[in-house]
């Protein structure tokens, strides 16, 4: 869920194999690749974090990372994130779709595909994915992208996902619509209070 004060409770699910990490993270993500990966490892993981704090300034307030197995040998990457913006359009749905025509209409696209989702919510939902070209990243990236807004008719929600595995376009697609269909509004197991055990699960298996 959504703990930033003065922001709207928001609680939704990530599959197995996604991890939740934000700025506050950085003491204990440093100390781990000084002791297993030396002084490249935290330069690398020093940039990332720098990208992550900066995240916030986009209203950006829950980052988690996905690894994946990937056949043969290797790990397939991705980032999801929610933002939540407030909006002053009285107009749900019409909010939904402004924000939606907007993101397929980025320059940035190579191509996109849009579709509505009916959520249990019964909140307007629009889900557009596709593949970025951006300066200076020498491959595209597949990026989806669900916005719908929060019950208190004051916020907009922005989910993503975002990776450089395009082969798995289809995969992410679905992992990112999984994630908005479990979107809540009020605490959905409030006598929940034991430990969650994260699980591992290949790109292909989106288990909700």
């Amino acid at each position: 869920m959504t703990r930033r004060s003065g922001l709207p409770p928001v609680w939704f699910r990530l599959p197995p194999g996604f991890y939740d990490i934000g700025p506050e993270d950085r003491a204990t993500l440093d100390a781990v690749a000084e002791a297993l990966g030396g002084p490249e490892a935290q330069q690398q993981l020093s940039r990332l974090m720098d990208r992550v704090e900066g995240l916030a300034e986009h209203e950006v307030v829950h980052t988690a990372f996905g690894f994946h197995p990937e056949e043969p040998a290797g790990i397939a990457t991705s980032l999801f994130s929610l933002t939540v913006r407030r909006i002053e359009q009285p107009n749900s749905r019409l909010a939904v779709a402004r924000t939606a025509l907007a993101i397929a209409r980025s320059p940035l696209w190579t191509s996109a595909d849009r579709k509505f989702l009916d959520l249990p919510s019964a909140r307007p939902c629009c889900l557009v994915a596709g593949t970025m070209s951006l300066p200076d990243v020498d491959r595209c990236l597949f990026q989806a992208r669900a916005v719908t807004t929060h019950p208190d008719g004051l916020h907009l929600l922005v989910l993503d996902l975002t990776t450089a595995s395009t082969q798995h376009a289809g995969a992410y697609t679905d992992i990112l619509e999984a994630i908005a269909h479990t979107l809540a509004f009020a605490d959905p197991d409030p006598a929940a209070h034991g430990p969650t055990v994260s699980r591992t699960s290949r790109i292909l298996e989106v288990l909700l």
